[in-house]
């Protein structure tokens, strides 16, 4: 075990008790619904021990890069869905991960890329299904439930024995800003999912899988009735977007950048850190949010906020900290050599920085956990 003071910084932590109090927090919501199995996205972790910390026993996952398929079929993960639409130039590559797994899910949105994959279904040997995605909130990808080529897409997978069901991600949910628009988000994003699946189904197409999820809609769904699998992959670690869409508290958020003062600026009111966006990454996501918390939130080495300190500019190896409203700082409360934390803004950029988690329990670091990046 280590102090937080005998690592290098900038460091990438993660609160052990945090993260296994948001798992225990999904777990909850879902047993209430015991037809819709958890597909965990692991695109925010990219490491297999979060993995195995989320599913024990193992089971489905969620990814987001065919990298990280391969990376954790290597690991012994089967059953996987990879969650971003198949373009023709990864078939081949997909068909060989498919032969690797028992099942392998993919998604797509067009005719044309429904004839791609029916063309390759014998290459698949009957290990792959495809999700059709739905556009349940105008976010991103994905058909309309009503679009009227969503049955021919349809038709297309299910003469090539690939049709699997439907798929949806309420991407629209992170712009909440209270409960009930965290409800609306949820209920929206079923009930867009089940449309489209009940027009598979009344066209004589089979729909087995109705898969939905964002953290937002996964941990205040109301009524998940017709659903049959739930992805969600920030409430792992949870951020400062979650925070200001109501999701979660800024005390729930499991990842934080650990750094080290190395200069002032008096007569601005700045202290220099040694964490720019190199470690914190560009996301600026809170700026469309009530409250912009600049590049992050601080906290003293025990992880407690310091009221009205934000990240207020970052270069790529130099972060600059201030008050909130401008205010004065006494630069003899932070000398250089002091550490602090920083709370990402997103969970998913902010880790991507970086290659390890220093996994964190009492106050020390207890574990190095690796993660991998790429495509």
């Amino acid at each position: 075990m280590q102090g937080l003071d005998a690592i290098e910084t900038p460091a990438l932590l993660l609160e052990e008790i945090k993260l296994e109090a948001n798992l225990a927090r999904l777990r909850e919501v879902l047993s209430a619904w015991p037809q819709v199995e958890l597909r965990p996205h692991m695109k925010s972790a990219k490491s297999l021990a979060v993995a195995r910390r989320v599913l024990p026993a193992g089971g489905p996952i969620t990814v987001s890069t065919l990298a990280e398929a391969e990376y954790f079929a290597d690991h012994g993960f089967d059953d996987i869905l990879y969650a971003v639409g198949l373009a023709p130039s990864k078939i081949d590559r997909a068909a060989s991960l498919a032969a690797r797994v028992s099942r392998l899910g993919v998604i797509l949105d067009s005719r044309e890329a429904a004839a791609a994959l029916a063309a390759a279904a014998p290459g698949f040997e009957g290990r792959l299904r495809v999700l059709i995605e739905i556009d349940s909130d105008g976010h991103r990808s994905g058909l309309r439930p009503d679009d009227p080529h969503l049955l021919e897409v349809g038709e297309v997978l299910a003469e090539a024995g690939l049709l699997g069901g439907v798929l949806t991600h309420a991407g629209e949910s992170y712009g909440s800003r209270n409960f009930d628009d965290l409800k609306r988000f949820a209920r929206l994003e079923r009930d867009q999912a089940v449309l489209a699946a009940d027009r598979l189904r009344a066209g004589g197409l089979e729909c087995k899988t109705v898969s939905i999820g964002s953290t937002p809609t996964a941990l205040f769904a109301q009524d998940l009735a017709g659903v049959t699998e739930m992805r969600a992959g920030v409430y792992m670690f949870q951020d400062l977007v979650m925070a200001g869409a109501g999701v979660c508290r800024p005390e729930d958020i499991a990842l934080s950048v650990l750094c080290e003062v190395i200069g002032h600026q008096a007569d601005r009111g700045w202290v220099v850190v040694d964490a720019g966006w190199m470690a914190l990454s560009r996301d600026r996501g809170t700026q469309r949010q009530a409250v912009d918390q600049g590049y992050g939130l601080i906290c003293d080495m025990q992880g407690r906020l310091i009221d009205d300190l934000v990240v207020i500019n970052a270069n790529q190896e130099h972060g600059v900290i201030a008050r909130r409203d401008g205010g004065p700082l006494q630069s003899s409360d932070f000398p250089v050599g002091a550490r602090l934390r920083i709370l990402p803004n997103h969970a998913c950029a902010t880790a991507a920085q970086h290659k390890a988690y220093a996994l964190v329990r009492d106050g020390r670091v207890v574990d190095h956990w690796e993660r991998f990046a790429g495509w």
